[in-house]
């Protein structure tokens, strides 16, 4: 099959590569499946958008809400080849799945409003598919109200004026939206366990997602979680849009 590439920008490799082992688990992937490109580490290289089933896209410690004299030159650089890199992936409509940072990097490009209204602690919420999220291929197996682990600290507002609403939870009306027939993103993590959010409280600890003090609250309270149905959009994704090489 052509390989499907998976844009990560943690600078954390325990994070890193675990995010990068979830998406190749619950993806149903072998590594020479999914071709990982970290973009902290340096410029996106050229991609072949020919040669490639699709683009996942992980979490992410930049925050599009950010003002701009406070982004990092790295956040800057990223943004802007992400940027550039969806105007091609859009007018393709080349399969597209953002999980959190999605949200900010599709959401900014196609005109929504990212900003801090609706943030949520690292943890648990119950998502709602709207009628619309009901009739979406990607969710046909998952039911029309599930949990999923959330963090972060911005969310979108206001959704693009050509996104179609697929999910939402009572903390954060835009948990997930499509663009076109083929681009997806998530506020929640479809490749997010249980083990995978506890490493992540640990990496995240002093990052701003929640109280340091609250770590071991917050453990606690993911070990108690019953979690299942989010992988299930991210397998979904990776059976609808394989392409045999």
């Amino acid at each position: 099959m052509k390989p499907f590439v998976l844009l990560a920008s943690r600078a954390e490799d325990k994070a890193a590569d675990g995010e990068y082992a979830a998406m190749l688990r619950y993806g149903g992937l072998r590594p020479q499946d999914l071709r990982r490109i970290r973009m902290e580490a340096g410029p996106i290289p050229a991609l072949d958008l020919d040669e490639i089933s699709g683009i996942l896209v992980g979490g992410s410690p930049f925050d599009a809400s950010t003002p701009e004299e406070d982004k990092s030159p790295t956040q800057r650089r990223v943004e802007e080849e992400v940027a550039v890199l969806l105007d091609d992936v859009v007018d393709r409509d080349l399969p597209f799945l953002g999980a959190c940072y999605g949200v900010g990097t599709l959401g900014v490009h196609q005109g929504g409003v990212i900003d801090r209204t609706y943030p949520e602690p690292i943890g648990a919420v119950t998502i709602t598919l709207t009628a619309e999220g009901r009739a979406d291929p990607l969710l046909a197996q998952v039911p029309d109200t599930f949990d999923a682990f959330v963090g972060h600290k911005e969310a979108c507002t206001v959704l693009p004026p050509t996104a179609t609403l697929l999910a939402s939870s009572a903390t954060c009306p835009v948990q997930m939206f499509r663009v076109r027939q083929n681009l997806y993103a998530t506020q929640f993590h479809p490749e997010l366990d249980v083990d995978g959010i506890i490493t992540r409280l640990g990496v995240y600890r002093e990052y701003g997602y929640f109280r340091p003090v609250d770590h071991d609250v917050l453990a606690e309270r993911a070990r108690r979680s019953h979690v299942w149905a989010p992988p299930l959009v991210l397998a979904a994704f990776v059976r609808r849009y394989a392409v045999d090489a």
